[in-house]
C-alpha cells in the first residue's frame, strides 16, 4: 500500500516533506478528500513542498498521488493490519493472514514498476547465465527462482552463504547478470556481492526496497517497497511478493524467448509426466 511505502522512505525525506509524509499518514483519508491547499496548511509547508514531496516518491505531482491514495485505500481490506493475537481463534487467522496476503499483493500490482520488469527482462534474455543471491528468507526466495528459471535454458544457480556468492559475484564477467534479493536491501554481505558483480561487468538487478544500499548497486532496480517489521508474522507476507515478482520475471522471460522455446518447455514438461506415470505404474 502507498501508505506503506511512504512509512519505508519516511527517514530519506527532507525536514519539509517529512511534514507532508506525516500530515497523510495521520489522516489518510482526509488527504484523499482535501485539496493540495488544505494539505500544506495541515502540514504547515507551502504547496510546492506538497509537489515535490510527490514527486519524491515517484509520482508526476499532487492529482496523481491522490488518485494512487485513493485507490490503495479503497482496496485495503478490514483487518488487513491487525496483528494476530493469542487468543485467536483458526477463523481469525485465516482471516488476518489471508487478508494480509491479499493486500500486499494488491499493493504489488498497483505499484509495481513495469518500465523496471522491463528492463530486468531484457538482461535476463540476453544473460549468458543467470545467478540469484539471497539471505535468510530471501534466500529461500532465491532458491526458488533457480527452480523456475533452469528451464529458461540458460545456466542458473542460487547461492545463500555469502562466502560463496562473494567468490561467485568476483568470477563473473559482462554478459552474466545476477539477481540480488532482500527484503531490507541493507545486508553488507549481498551489498559486497552485488559491488563485486558489477565490477567486473555483470549487470545486476535488485529486488529490494527502493533507498537502500543494496538498491544503489542495481544496474536495474524493482522495487518493493513494503513494511514487514510492525509484528513477527509480517515477513512471511512479504516474501509472497517477492515470490510474485520472481514468477513475473519467469514467464517475462519465457514469452520473451519465443514460440520454440516455449516449445522445448513443453517437451521437457511432457517427459516429466511421462516419467510420474512410469513411477506410478512401478511402484503400483
Amino acid at each position: 500500500m502507498l501508505l506503506d511505502s511512504i512509512r519505508t522512505q519516511l527517514d530519506s525525506l527532507s525536514k519539509s516533506e517529512r511534514k507532508v509524509a506525516l500530515a497523510v499518514l495521520e489522516a489518510p483519508s482526509a488527504t484523499v478528500s482535501q485539496n493540495i491547499t488544505a494539505l500544506a496548511k495541515n502540514a504547515q509547508v507551502s504547496e510546492p513542498t506538497v509537489v515535490r514531496f510527490c514527486r519524491t516518491l515517484g509520482y508526476d505531482g499532487w492529482h496523481e498521488f491522490k488518485l494512487k491514495l485513493a485507490q490503495g485505500l479503497a482496496l485495503a481490506l478490514p483487518s488487513a493490519n491487525e496483528q494476530p493475537a493469542q487468543d485467536d481463534l483458526a477463523a481469525d487467522l485465516v482471516n488476518k493472514i489471508c487478508s494480509r496476503s491479499i493486500n500486499t499483493l494488491l499493493d504489488l500490482r498497483n505499484n509495481l514498476n513495469a518500465e523496471s520488469v522491463q528492463k530486468a527482462l531484457d538482461i535476463l534474455s540476453r544473460a549468458n547465465k543467470i545467478e540469484f543471491y539471497g539471505q535468510g528468507t530471501s534466500g529461500i526466495v532465491a532458491a526458488d527462482a533457480q527452480h523456475k528459471f533452469f528451464r529458461s535454458g540458460v545456466p542458473t544457480v542460487a547461492y545463500a552463504d555469502p562466502a560463496i556468492h562473494s567468490i561467485a559475484a568476483a568470477l563473473l564477467r559482462e554478459g552474466d547478470a545476477v539477481v540480488a534479493i532482500s527484503q531490507r536491501g541493507n545486508n553488507p554481505q549481498l551489498v559486497r556481492s552485488a559491488k563485486l558483480a558489477r565490477r567486473g561487468g555483470a549487470d545486476v538487478i535488485v529486488l529490494a526496497p527502493s533507498g537502500t544500499p543494496l538498491a544503489d548497486m542495481a544496474s536495474v532496480l524493482i522495487p518493493i517497497d513494503l513494511v514487514f517489521n510492525i509484528d513477527p508474522y509480517t515477513p512471511i507476507s512479504a516474501r509472497l511478493a517477492y515470490l510474485v515478482v520472481i514468477d513475473v520475471l519467469a514467464v517475462g522471460l519465457a514469452l520473451q524467448r519465443g514460440p520454440e522455446f516455449r516449445k522445448k518447455m513443453q517437451n521437457a514438461q511432457k517427459a516429466l509426466q511421462e516419467f510420474d506415470m512410469q513411477f506410478d505404474s512401478f511402484i503400483g
